[in-house]
């Protein structure tokens, strides 16, 4: 999951690349928009004391499952463009039960400017809480300029599970140019801090070492209190067409980072759950 989107529900947006009737339009200096989420536990139950939408973002509640409360993204209007400040800041109080994620797959486009977008996820989460990160996947479109950074704080008995797939290029067109950090704290100690980039100029991001001709990318965090992690890396499908990944732990876990490179985005989800399913059964 994401910094990034544009939730879009335009199937069509996925087929090609645009022309030049169809190029997005906006504001030239770019939006500036906060969304925010606060889950709290009440004894009985997670609950949402806040859910403030703001920009592209609609904030809606969703089934809750038992004692988890679930929200899910909804993009209101096209979004990240050159120049946007976009930001997802949230919240999970102490033995709060939250999951979140995205109608759709986020779609990251030029805009009326060079200069490139920003998409901020914050995650807090609490002592002996439980925080789900879950969205579609992103898209980087071609002529897109993203920076996305997810930062996220942990309790010592914080419980994480964080996806984030990417897509590089839709439908036989090129690449955007993505950059993407990811850093995570437990227990104010740094456990990941970890960058990633794509798209010209980048030097060698799709050569051999790196993607080797594929195109969706994505890595899967979890992090348990509770959880043996084994001692060595494992290696997913090693030598297959459709993808590979490896499931490494971290050394101020106990944590698992998965991450996984493959052709196609139900390829590299397939990846994923596969990495998820081991780690849970170590």
């Amino acid at each position: 999951m994401n910094p990034a989107p544009q939730l879009t529900t335009d199937q069509a947006a996925l087929t090609g690349p645009l022309s030049g009737t169809d190029a997005p339009t906006g504001h030239p200096h770019g939006v500036r928009a906060t969304a925010r989420i606060h889950a709290t536990y009440n004894g009985r139950t997670t609950t949402l004391p806040q859910l403030h939408s703001d920009g592209p973002f609609h904030l809606r509640r969703m089934r809750t499952d038992k004692n988890t409360a679930k929200v899910g993204i909804i993009g209101a209007m096209s979004a990240p463009l050159g120049g946007d400040r976009l930001t997802i800041d949230v919240t999970a109080g102490n033995r709060a039960a939250l999951e979140i994620t995205t109608a759709a797959a986020t779609l990251a486009l030029r805009g009326p400017t060079t200069a490139p977008a920003h998409y901020d996820v914050r995650l807090t989460a609490g002592e002996h809480t439980s925080l789900r990160w879950l969205p579609q996947p992103l898209i980087s479109a071609v002529g897109s300029n993203l920076r996305q950074t997810y930062t996220v704080e942990l309790a010592t008995t914080s419980r994480l599970l964080l996806r984030e797939e990417q897509l590089l290029g839709r439908a036989n067109e090129e690449a955007g140019h993505l950059v993407s950090r990811l850093l995570v704290h437990r227990a104010g100690r740094p456990l990941l801090d970890q960058q990633t980039a794509y798209g010209d100029p980048e030097p060698g991001w799709d050569g051999p070492a790196v993607l080797h001709g594929h195109r969706a990318v994505g890595q899967l965090l979890l992090v348990n209190p509770e959880m043996d992690t084994p001692r060595d890396p494992v290696l997913l499908r090693q030598g297959s067409r459709d993808g590979c990944a490896v499931l490494t732990p971290l050394a101020n876990g106990p944590a698992l980072l998965a991450t996984a490179v493959a052709p196609t985005s139900s390829a590299l989800r397939e990846l994923l759950d596969e990495a998820l399913a081991h780690a849970l059964h170590k």
